[in-house]
Parts: structure tokens; sequence; C-alpha cells
């Protein structure tokens, strides 16, 4: 039985509630193999590796079956706007998910100069509650969601 558990040291803590993984399931993924999809997506779209291991675990505890409440869906919790601006056609499909996620995340670095805190913001929010609030919005979700991948990713060794 592939399990995530030992991939994710403060799995319990974070993410959505998302309708639970069932381990081999149809979108299971074992920890050494999204290692490694994390690993070359973030190469690839030119994201610090722990950065999206971070936002994984916040997003989804590493569940590729993850649906929150709003209907972002899979690893990185793509919206399906935003999955569809990507070119993710499955937002289930691990690798679709990280890559689009991956791209996704690089753009809100870019477009933030850099400053994780508001590329997380934005990535949460959206970059138009960003702008709007000159800063991370004063949304009590989107600046816990800051908070809590800031410590992830301190916490996160890869």
């Amino acid at each position: 039985m592939r399990l995530l558990l030992g991939f994710f040291l403060l799995a319990g803590l974070y993410g959505c509630s998302g309708g639970g993984m069932l381990p081999d399931g149809p979108h299971s993924i074992d920890s050494q193999s999204l290692l490694r999809l994390i690993h070359q997506e973030s190469a690839r779209s030119h994201v610090p590796a722990a950065l999206v291991r971070a936002v994984i675990q916040v997003e989804s505890r590493a569940d590729p079956s993850a649906v929150s409440p709003s209907g972002a869906a899979g690893l990185m919790q793509l919206m399906p706007a935003t999955a569809a601006f990507y070119g993710v056609k499955n937002r289930f499909d691990a690798a679709q998910n990280v890559a689009g996620g991956c791209r996704y995340l690089h753009d809100m670095l870019v477009r933030y100069h850099n400053d994780v805190s508001l590329a997380l913001a934005a990535y949460n929010a959206g970059p138009g509650a960003v702008d709007a609030s000159h800063g991370i919005p004063p949304f009590r979700e989107t600046r816990d969601y800051v908070t809590r991948v800031t410590a992830a990713l301190r916490s996160t060794i890869l």
C-alpha cells in the first residue's frame, strides 16, 4: 500500500477539507513519484521545489482527489478557470495539476517581484484581490493561508 504519511511532516495540520484519498485509488500517487514530479515541474517552471511542496501540503495534504468547498481540485487546488488557462484538462491528474499549479505560482512570483507572501496571497485569493488591497488582502482565510504555507516552507527539507 502506498502511503503519503511520511512525505509531509505536517500533513495532518494543514489542507483543505477534501474528499479524502484512497491509497492505490484512481488518483493516488506514491511519495517518491510525487517528490520526483515536484522537482521536475518546479525546475521547469523556475519555482523553488520547497515552495511547491509547501503549497501542496497546505492545499491538499498531498491528496490528488481533494476538492474544496469553493470547487478547487487536485494537489495544488486549481480552480476550473485557472486550470483551463494553464492547459490542465484533468485537475485530478497529478502531473497536469502540479504542472499547471507551478506555472501559476511562477506567474504570481513574477508579477509580485518574487515576494513570496504576495504571490501566495494571489494564489489563494487571486491577483485582483492583492492588487486592490495593495498587499495581502484583509481576508482571514488568505492571511491564515500565507502564514500556514510560510510555516510549512520553513519546515520543509527537500
